[in-house]
């Protein structure tokens, strides 16, 4: 497969596991290996790692708690045909936050999820990230490959400044500039009038939200610092602005 100059798989991938807030969780059962596969809901690292918030009354936590193997499936959920739209099939090992990673995996699972506000932190409750070793993808005919991590995660080498900043920097944008955002998401990605909210910001774009419905802004270059994101945002402000 060769990419076209309007697809580009590892694009593509991204925008999935930054966009999806659900998806298909497959474990192995705890006494016997056999497959068990679940609905579980997802936030996403700045890497764009998937993000679990599961309990440990769930087989499917006692299955990760015995075997950290997984992969998890992921689709467009497009109209008509759901075999017809993209999806991917991640492959990975689950991992539990270490106390310094616990504060922003938690941040960003209730920027995605505000309602799990109120069982997050009950005693059962643990979040998990996937580690992924490769994904599939398929979208459409021709369009069928592997991709390894490099090609899908964001690279978050020279970006710990925006990181440090990205919560005041998602506080700030959504308390000041809501007018902004719907900017960007009817001028530049095409959707209908809506209260849209910023819920992360990583080196490579900006993830919009609204009730269940979720958007994703590529940046055209990197940003790693808040004098660039400032920039960044203002410059993709002018672009849509000259749209309207």
């Amino acid at each position: 497969m060769q990419p076209t100059p309007d697809f580009s798989a590892p694009k593509l991938a991204k925008s999935l596991l930054r966009r999806r807030r659900e998806g298909a969780l497959a474990t192995l059962m705890e006494k016997d290996g056999a497959p068990y596969c679940s609905l579980v809901n997802l936030a996403s690292h700045p890497d764009g790692s998937p993000l679990l918030l599961i309990s440990r009354l769930a087989i499917h936590t006692r299955n990760v708690l015995a075997d950290p193997r997984v992969s998890l499936m992921l689709d467009e959920r497009s109209a008509g045909d759901p075999l017809e739209g993209a999806r991917i099939m991640l492959l990975g090992k689950v991992v539990a936050a270490r106390p310094d990673e616990l504060p922003l995996w938690r941040r960003r699972y209730l920027a995605a999820h505000p309602g799990a506000e109120g069982y997050i932190d009950f005693a059962d409750f643990s979040l998990f990230k996937i580690e992924s070793s490769g994904l599939h993808l398929v979208a459409g005919f021709g369009r069928i490959l592997d991709l390894s991590p490099d090609r899908y995660l964001t690279d978050l080498t020279g970006a710990g400044a925006l990181l440090e900043v990205e919560a005041s920097a998602v506080e700030h944008i959504n308390a000041d500039h809501p007018d902004t955002m719907k900017l960007y998401a009817t001028q530049l990605l095409g959707a209908g009038e809506a209260d849209w909210r910023c819920t992360g910001i990583d080196p490579e774009g900006l993830d919009l939200q609204c009730e269940r419905a979720t958007l994703r802004l590529d940046f055209p270059s990197r940003v790693e610092n808040s004098v660039a994101l400032r920039d960044m945002l203002k410059r993709m402000a002018d672009i849509a602005r000259k749209t309207e």
